[in-house]
């Protein structure tokens, strides 16, 4: 019997006791009873680097959560996301004589296979780490997976499992789809991850699918020197995107770069089905003739036909500022319910989209979306399934790149431009003329089909044969807490007379228990009249964060996640119109590739077809 997955379970919740016991805390202020209590942003940012220490302790996989953590806005509030996106830079490798016993059992002894090899990783990861090293004349990078990575991964996503049902009773219902979800991602992510055979596949097909693009480059497999644990590829250095300074030096384009890397994910996820899905700063470099240079492709994922039409017609949406289809194209994909306010979400879909313009946003807007919120929803109704978890993360992550680029970038034009160079959106005369065909037809064809139906109509009232039936829909449970109320003033009227009646013809003591009596309930129906919390939501939008951290050195302030029911609408909203919540720290990035120098070649030329 494998006891270790018990064993860690013990040292988890040891790790995690204190902060849950904050959050029951924050629900009941003495745990069994008591108000809730609202959490500041300081408190959160406390108890968010309280939690990224305990995911240190806690070793490879907690690490790789809260990177993958780190780009889930729909799941962890701002101050987590920022604190949580430290991971990416500071993962100790391991020590040298790991990583060699698991170099000698795949390749041989490492002197034997390569004529030069550098002792020291020149990046550490939370599943492996990268060493530089030379066979012949050439520079190759040596991607090298911790012994005995499998069974304490294994361990860990049990004990995740299992610590599933109590994390739910912290989060409300549209985070608990998103949570569930994750730990679905997350537990065939790193599994994936860990076979470094899947990430050379992975790698040579979207190589492939970029032969004869000279602005990007990556990296070309050596296979003979390649394992289930060791990955060995061309190394080529490269500074790191996000160094502005840097590139302002070299005389870098930053627009045209950041334009490149839009692109570049624009064919991967709408064209080619296939994509690099961790693109943060430390896996994007830059050479000094501009040219992009992309590392580590252990997080790859696929898109699904019926999901790439959808996030086309999500773009041209956009694109055309047409509301109506945003919010369709969110419906089909799973990531928006059916049953969501539409007036509200058009309204919170209209200033995300301003905000990718770059427009300036009127606070008074903000807050007016916000009540709306409150005032209609109790469960925002934005969630993110987890066949566009990867997608979503990578909108998130190349968006932020893209500011920190170019804070000026527009990332509604590029994917415009893109849309109708490939053919998916077509402008000017002949796109009105079939629009207006489409219309006539469709006013055509209801002017034949009404009258028969009208005609129908008329018959059965004639008939007296004509019903109505309407279904009245109580999704915030409105006659149920009429009904509530009812029942306790009833109750309360019941108990005042039961009282007075007692205080008069009976002893003192029936008259104080049914006093006692008429005060809970009345304490019950003054509750139910002061109604739900709501989301103290804060807007989460990236231009107004970034301006935020550069002027306070601080991350935004974004909705509450684990430290209340709130549901963080407006960043949610804002991440999936905009996708850029949460945003990007210049001097962050980093996990299982190098900052400064990584593997890498360059794509051989020639023409591809495109869908």
């Amino acid at each position: 019997m494998n006891l270790r997955p018990y064993r860690r379970f013990v040292i988890v919740a040891y790790q995690f006791l204190p902060l849950l016991l904050a959050y029951a805390r924050d629900r009941r202020r003495f745990l069994l009873f008591g108000s809730s209590r609202e959490v500041d942003s300081a408190t959160r940012r406390e108890r968010a680097a309280s939690l990224l220490d305990s995911m240190l302790t806690l070793g490879p996989t907690f690490i790789k959560l809260g990177q993958l953590l780190s780009t889930r806005p729909d799941v962890l509030p701002a101050e987590y996301i920022v604190e949580f996106s430290k991971l990416q830079d500071e993962v100790p490798p391991a020590p040298w004589n790991e990583a060699e016993r698991v170099l000698t059992a795949e390749l041989g002894a490492v002197d034997d296979r390569f004529d030069a090899f550098d002792r020291e990783a020149i990046s550490g990861a939370s599943l492996g780490q990268v060493y530089r090293g030379r066979i012949g004349d050439e520079e190759v990078a040596v991607k090298v997976r911790r012994p005995d990575i499998e069974e304490l991964v294994n361990a860990d996503l049990k004990v995740i499992r299992w610590s599933l049902p109590l994390l739910m009773r912290f989060v409300g219902e549209a985070r608990s789809f998103s949570l569930e979800n994750l730990a679905d991602e997350f537990a065939k992510t790193i599994r994936e991850e860990m076979d470094y055979d899947r990430e050379r596949r992975m790698l040579q097909e979207i190589r492939s699918n970029f032969e004869g693009n000279r602005d990007i480059v990556i990296p070309a497999v050596i296979e003979s020197y390649s394992t289930p644990r060791v990955l060995t590829m061309e190394y080529v250095p490269g500074t790191k995107i996000t160094r502005v300074e840097e590139l302002d030096a070299m005389g870098i384009d930053r627009t045209r770069l950041a334009e490149t890397l839009q692109r570049v994910y624009l064919q991967m996820i709408v064209d080619d089905g296939v994509f690099h899905a961790d693109p943060h700063p430390g896996n994007l470099a830059v050479k000094p003739d501009g040219t992009l240079v992309f590392y580590d492709f252990g997080m790859s994922g696929r898109v699904d036909a019926y999901i790439q039409d959808r996030i086309v017609d999500f773009y041209i949406g956009i694109a055309n500022q047409d509301i109506d289809a945003i919010l369709d194209a969110l419906i089909a994909m799973g990531t928006l319910s059916p049953e969501a306010d539409r007036e509200v979400m058009g309204n919170v879909m209209e200033l995300a989209i301003e905000d990718v313009r770059g427009e300036d946003i009127e606070q008074y807007r903000v807050q007016e979306v916000i009540d709306q919120i409150e005032n209609t929803i109790y469960d925002f109704p934005l969630r993110l399934p987890s066949n566009l978890a990867l997608v979503l993360r990578v909108a998130t992550v190349v968006e932020g790149v893209c500011v920190t680029l170019d804070p000026g970038f527009d990332f509604i034009e590029v994917a415009t431009d893109y849309l109708v160079e490939e053919g998916y959106r077509e402008e000017g005369i002949r796109q009105f003329v079939e629009e207006r065909a489409d219309e006539v037809g469709g006013a055509v064809g209801a002017s034949i089909r009404v009258p028969p139906k009208l005609e129908a109509a008329l018959d059965r009232i004639e008939r007296e044969d004509f019903r109505v039936e309407a279904e009245l829909e109580d999704t915030n449970d409105i006659f149920d807490n009429l009904a509530r109320r009812l029942i306790y003033g009833l109750l309360v009227t019941a108990g005042v007379l039961s009282t007075a009646l007692l205080y008069s013809f009976a002893s003192l003591s029936s008259a104080l228990v049914a006093l006692a009596f008429s005060v809970v309930v009345s304490g019950l129906l003054y509750r139910s009249f002061r109604g739900p919390r709501g989301l103290r939501a804060q807007p989460q939008f990236t231009r107004q964060n970034l301006q935020e951290r550069q002027g306070t050195g601080e991350g935004g302030i974004g909705a509450e996640g684990f430290d209340g029911e709130d549901d963080g609408a407006t960043g949610v909203a804002s991440a999936m119109a905009n996708p850029t919540a949460g945003g990007i720290n210049e001097d962050e990035g980093g996990n299982d590739a190098g900052s400064d120098a990584r593997s890498s070649g360059r794509s051989p030329e020639s023409n591809r077809d495109r869908r």
